[in-house]
């Protein structure tokens, strides 16, 4: 497979304010790549470094393994983007407003974009000022999507959205990779992540934490499990265990927390015969959390 988005130590400083430090990304044709942060963390600057839409302090970076600052035309023209925050023009209808960013690209499908219209559930004929939050971030969408881009940079796409427009656009990216496409995805919201997303990267006060799949860093976080003994718990039997915590008894049952792996908990409770095993999988969220505070331990 093929880099659609590469960087090399990606830097952005504001002088006295921090921005984005050594940020190292490699975003492979075909998937839907996360990019996690708290707000403030790092997200936007790094879409907007891609883009040339700011230069970098130091580093590169590269999309379609065009370098950024050397022609960004070339790079904007095969992409889609829809930024965090963005304001339009408030005169115009919804439906002027799409026609005239076609336009600028030199036309595009009117009959798909009449479909994603329709599956947005988008009133066209009403001015811009007129919308709603979400329903101007279906605008947003719709323009970002109508001409079909190799690659998608979205900052926070569902803001705004409705759970049922959400699918409405969880689908529709799915389909765009099936087309071949490339998909970045900037959030906070780890359950969209979670459920959307090939590969993740946390990003933490301009600074990259973590890489990797998405199942692989569920692992990271605490399992919650609870274990039902006949008898008294042999709380000792566990609290040798590596990753293991918070182990508490009541009455004939142990709970406890694991970090990592859950196998070496599994193993114990086979060995020492158990009557009752519940384990909660991590959610991404608390994966997050997890990471952050790990992070957050170290620094001190």
């Amino acid at each position: 497979m093929s880099s659609v988005i590469r960087t090399e130590k990606l830097t952005k400083s504001y002088g006295s304010h921090r921005g984005i430090v050594d940020v190292d990304l490699d975003v492979q044709k075909g998937e839907v790549f996360g990019f996690l942060g708290p707000n403030g963390a790092g997200k936007t600057t790094t879409i907007r470094t891609l883009l040339d839409l700011i230069r970098p302090t130091s580093g590169k970076a590269y999309v379609f393994e065009i370098e950024s600052s050397a022609d960004p035309a070339a790079i904007h023209k095969r992409l889609g983007y829809l930024p965090g925050e963005f304001a339009l023009y408030d005169r115009l209808t919804g439906g002027q407003t799409l026609e005239y960013f076609g336009n600028l690209r030199g036309g595009v499908d009117r009959a798909y974009r009449a479909q994603l219209i329709e599956r947005f559930d988008l009133d066209p004929s009403r001015r811009f000022r007129e919308y709603s939050k979400g329903n101007k971030q279906k605008v947003g969408l719709v323009a970002a999507l109508q001409h079909k881009p190799e690659l998608m940079l979205l900052d926070e796409p569902t803001s705004g959205l409705d759970p049922l427009v959400q699918q409405t656009f969880f689908s529709l990216l799915r389909e765009r990779v099936a087309d071949g496409g490339t998909v970045f995805l900037s959030s906070h919201i780890l359950s969209e992540v979670e459920r959307s997303c090939d590969r993740v990267a946390i990003i933490r006060e301009g600074r990259l934490v973590q890489v990797d799949r998405v199942d692989a860093l569920r692992d990271l976080a605490h399992h919650q499990v609870e274990l039902r003994f006949a008898g008294e718990p042999p709380a000792a039997e566990f609290a040798s265990i590596a990753g293991v915590s918070d182990l508490a008894v009541e009455d004939h049952t142990l709970r406890l927390r694991v970090l990592g792996s859950i196998a070496p908990v599994v193993e114990a409770a086979a060995r020492v015969g158990v009557t009752d095993f519940l384990s909660r999988e991590p959610s991404l969220e608390e994966t997050f959390l997890a990471q952050y505070g790990r992070e957050s331990a170290e620094v001190k």
